[in-house]
């Protein structure tokens, strides 16, 4: 069994549930990032989505954009990304997802940036513009290397689309909370549950939720529904805060810790 599924599996045993940051590398550093990973998983977190920056990240509201800007200004090139997973690396064996954008990936070749994220046992792929109905390459390349590739599924997704999604994900399906673009929000949108129930029924595998969970109430409410929460631009802000990092890791354990209690309640 693949690690991503392994973790999962291991979760539900003891009915908790996954808690996913996702951090944008290079902010605010190269040793800040990997401190920050290694912090967030010695305070419970599961796996790790790491993005790799993209200068038109359509999906991301101000604070990721704002991030992916900062990595580009920093030099976070496709060196650098590795780099900071082969650090990761001689420290962890936590899961880790590649997440960003079909134009970045496709400039350095498929081929060469899946074989080499392989290489340094990456978990997963995840192309927030990558249509499902055009993925056969990557899927191919991923399916030969090792990695599963995560989907994106978002209440408007049709039927006839959410069926494709699901044949063809693996890992976990991230279910988008709501219409729109990443960023903190106060509240789910109307028929949130109903429609997170609908793709949950139809799904065999784990179900993650994302974009705009930045409060314990909020995860919460999702570890009652789903199998995982993801949790990006409530702590990608963090990141960016012009104080010593000393200061910046103290905080975000404050905020981290009360956000990953909740899944790992028991939800059986």
């Amino acid at each position: 069994m693949e690690k991503i599924s392994s973790t999962f599996a291991k979760l539900a045993e003891k009915g908790h549930r996954a808690f996913i940051p996702y951090l944008a590398a290079g902010v605010p550093g190269v040793e800040e990032t990997v401190e920050l990973v290694l912090g967030l998983e010695a305070w419970g977190a599961d796996i790790i989505e790491l993005g790799y920056p993209f200068s038109d990240p359509m999906a991301d509201g101000v604070v990721n954009q704002a991030a992916a800007n900062l990595a580009l200004k920093k030099g976070v090139d496709v060196e650098v990304y590795f780099t900071i997973i082969e650090k990761i690396r001689k420290h962890s064996r936590i899961p880790l997802v590649v997440f960003s954008y079909l134009n970045p990936i496709h400039k350095i070749g498929f081929e060469t940036f899946i074989t080499r994220a392989a290489s340094l046992d990456v978990d997963g792929l995840l192309l927030v513009d990558m249509p499902v109905e055009e993925s056969a390459e990557v899927h191919s390349l991923c399916a030969r290397m090792g990695l599963v590739n995560i989907y994106l599924l978002a209440p408007t997704t049709t039927p006839e689309r959410r069926e494709r999604v699901l044949k063809n994900s693996g890992g976990f399906v991230y279910y988008v909370s709501r219409t729109g673009i990443t960023g903190e929000q106060q509240d789910f949108q109307e028929s949130f549950a109903e429609k997170l129930g609908v793709v949950k029924k139809a799904s065999q595998l784990p179900i993650a939720v994302g974009f705009g969970i930045s409060t314990p109430e909020q995860v919460r409410t999702v570890c009652g529904l789903a199998d995982g929460v993801v949790v990006g631009s409530a702590l990608v802000r963090r990141t960016m805060e012009d104080k010593p990092f000393k200061t910046l890791m103290r905080e975000m354990e404050a905020f981290a810790k009360p956000l990953i209690a909740p899944t790992k309640e028991s939800w059986n």
